[in-house]
């Protein structure tokens, strides 16, 4: 479908930081550019409105959201709420099969580069989606969609704050990214739902701390 097509491309676009906040996401322009109708544009920007990439300004189309340091915090203070409680759903629920792949998505994160020269200074497109995939299976053992959903709206919210709220140019070393997901990835296999959900909270509670304390042209956090 052609605004499946536009839709990919606008929010990739969103998501690499091709868009800043606050800029305008104006359907003409991206009918011209994607040579597509209106139509097409306008179905794919309400989707990206549904996932919290777009918003819909009256009488003046479409934007992306606006950051700010509030907005980064609600998200966050979300994440750090709903995401321990769903572990130890997960923790409890989890079979052997879930046990397996949260190994293999902990592997693939630790073996996974963070950086590729020929992306830019910014997390490589392979590593961000190895980080997601690592969080979410961790979570989904809990066996609630609605759940899994919710997740997956605010990872995406969080990922478009995090690329503004901090200089790329500032790298936290790998081996100690790597190491932190490992902890987190035993805690989780321990099979102690408290033990899991205290680990994740300090883990997003690390991330909060870099951005309050680094700000703009802080590290990256990497919750």
């Amino acid at each position: 479908m052609l605004s499946e097509q536009v839709y990919d491309q606008v929010r990739d676009a969103i998501m690499r930081g091709e868009v800043e906040p606050g800029q305008a996401l104006k359907p003409q322009e991206l009918a011209t550019r994607y040579e597509v109708s209106l139509a097409v544009v306008r179905e794919a920007l309400v989707r990206l409105v549904g996932e919290g990439l777009a918003e819909r300004l009256t009488n003046r189309g479409f934007a992306v959201p606006a950051f700010a340091d509030r907005r980064w915090q609600e998200i966050i203070e979300a994440r750090r709420t709903v995401e321990p409680a769903v572990l130890r759903l997960s923790v409890t629920r989890g079979d052997l099969e879930w046990e397996t792949r949260v190994r293999a998505a902990g592997h693939r994160l630790a073996r996974t580069p963070m950086y590729a020269p020929e992306e830019g200074t910014y997390y490589s497109a392979a590593w961000a989606e190895a980080h997601r995939m690592f969080h979410r299976t961790l979570l989904d053992g809990c066996g609630n969609p609605v759940l899994l959903e919710t997740f997956d709206r605010m990872w995406v919210a969080s990922e478009v704050a995090r690329r503004w709220s901090v200089h790329p140019a500032h790298r936290v070393a790998e081996g100690e990214v790597v190491a932190r997901h490992r902890e987190l990835e035993e805690g989780v296999l321990g099979r102690d739902p408290e033990v899991a959900a205290g680990l994740l909270k300090g883990h997003l509670g690390e991330t909060a701390a870099l951005l309050t304390s680094g700000g703009v042209g802080g590290q990256h956090p990497e919750a």
